[in-house]
């Protein structure tokens, strides 16, 4: 008998990629032989082993259709997220969601995020698919531990609760709120534009939750064509940190791992949260009212302020020398709040483990009578040139003495931005253009003497630029 040597087309489903993963980790199976056995080629194995993080996640979580064998992603990805979000708070709240109330909902997610989109039956339907969402029986997460009742009041407790010593370091998590000048530099503070920002770390500081980032704008036009899950940090469009979703997505995340852990909030916050959901994997535990310590330490936030500035500054340097002329003042001016994001994705991925482990035991906010024994670790980066110790302590740590936030340059618009008249936006870049510009920056590390090691990260840039370009 001949066998035909075209393979037919064959795509898995969640359930059998599990498989997949199982059976490579529990055999001596090379990817090969697992390719032959599910009828597939090997990059598709090599690609589900690559996804591994990520599949497992969604198998976990409950939510995800098993059965789906391809998972494409919606036009409208914030307003599906949001949507999901608020979907998951109202059945911890035992409402009855109907398919009109999500329509309503997701039409007024959309005019708050400033896109124009009006949710069809047709979109429901696939949103619901995508989700998991009314199809049989929910795939529920049991709650490790029962849930408790919110202790009765929360701002008499004069000192930090006795069960902190319940939680190891690990699952003990601090987080802070704090303004935050995104444009400001030295010597010049009239034009800065503020933003929220909240982080999260638990006390060893080997996990760091992702930056959230509140800003004056819905929908700025810097994220026009930006795809939300694929960036390092989050925004909401307002100033006030949305604690209800927060917290929910934080317990959802916790309940995948099957981890019970605590928060330390501030009393004003916890008294704010009316009306929230039970958790049933995250244990709120509130600072006194009249408490001085913060819940996430102070030399923490200082040095996420350090490496963010450091970092801005030397963006700005670089735009400076592409730019004759061009003070420090007028390079701010183009910073954005998307660069803003990143910035501080960056900043909070900067600061050490040891300095977040060490900062909460000297507080006093984790297990523990003394701090790590290993030797003391900067809370700040170099000092850029031109500034004192001094005055980059002070520039690092603006936000105390400054007014509220100004209007943004990105909402009223600026004489210079020629090309955003009558609201036109710049062009998306293109595959070719990502390409081009990876040979252009290939090429500028060949000729500048950067060291071999750089190669390897662009390398992998590389790799994935390919990737999504064959797409």
């Amino acid at each position: 008998m001949e066998l035909s040597s075209k393979k037919k087309l064959h795509a898995l489903s969640l359930a059998e990629k599990i498989q997949v993963l199982e059976l490579l980790d529990e055999s001596k199976m090379s990817q090969s032989e697992v390719a032959r056995r599910f009828q597939v080629s090997q990059p598709q194995i090599s690609r589900i082993c690559k996804n591994k993080e990520k599949l497992l996640a969604d198998w976990c979580s409950g939510t995800a259709n098993r059965e789906r064998k391809r998972k494409r992603e919606s036009k409208y990805s914030g307003i599906d997220e949001a949507l999901l979000c608020w979907y998951h708070i109202a059945r911890a709240k035992a409402w009855d969601v109907t398919g009109p109330m999500l329509l309503h909902k997701a039409k007024e997610l959309a005019d708050i995020m400033g896109q124009d989109f009006v949710p069809s039956i047709g979109w429901l339907v696939r949103w619901k698919r995508r989700n998991n969402v009314g199809f049989g029986a929910r795939h529920v997460l049991a709650p490790s531990f029962p849930p408790e009742p919110p202790p009765p009041g929360l701002t008499s407790q004069a000192q930090l609760p006795l069960s902190l010593k319940d939680f190891s370091p690990e699952d003990v998590f601090g987080c802070a709120e704090l303004p935050l000048l995104y444009r400001a530099v030295p010597g010049n503070l009239g034009a800065c534009d503020q933003v929220q920002v909240l982080l999260c770390a638990n006390s060893r500081g080997t996990e760091k939750r992702r930056v959230l980032l509140g800003g004056l704008q819905a929908a700025p036009r810097c994220f026009f064509g930006v795809r939300s899950e694929a960036l390092p940090a989050s925004y909401h469009p307002d100033l006030g940190i949305p604690w209800l979703e927060w917290l929910a997505q934080f317990d959802r995340d916790m309940g995948q791992q099957g981890r019970q852990v605590a928060l330390l909030l501030a009393a004003r916050v916890v008294e704010g949260l009316a009306g929230l959901p039970g958790l049933y994997h995250v244990k709120l535990l509130p600072l006194a009212a009249s408490s001085t310590t913060p819940p996430l330490p102070s030399s923490v936030v200082r040095a996420f302020k350090a490496h963010y500035r450091h970092r801005l500054l030397g963006k700005l340097a670089a735009i400076q020398s592409k730019r004759d002329g061009t003070s420090l003042a007028e390079a701010a001016a183009g910073i954005t709040v998307l660069d803003a994001l990143h910035v501080a994705s960056a900043a909070w991925a900067k600061v050490p483990p040891q300095l977040i482990f060490s900062s909460f035991i000297q507080e006093g906010l984790a297990p523990g009578k003394t701090p790590p024994s290993s030797h003391k670790v900067s809370e700040t980066p170099p000092v850029p040139s031109g500034l004192s110790l001094e005055e980059f302590s002070r520039f690092a740590d603006l936000e105390g003495d400054e007014p509220g936030p100004g209007v943004c340059k990105e909402e009223t618009g600026t004489e210079d931005e020629e090309g955003d008249r009558e609201g036109a936006f710049e062009p998306l870049p293109t595959k070719a253009d990502a390409l081009r510009a990876l040979g252009t920056l290939r090429r500028w590390f060949e000729c500048n003497s950067t060291s071999p090691e750089l190669f390897e990260k662009f390398y992998d840039c590389e790799e994935e630029v390919e990737r999504l370009c064959c797409l």
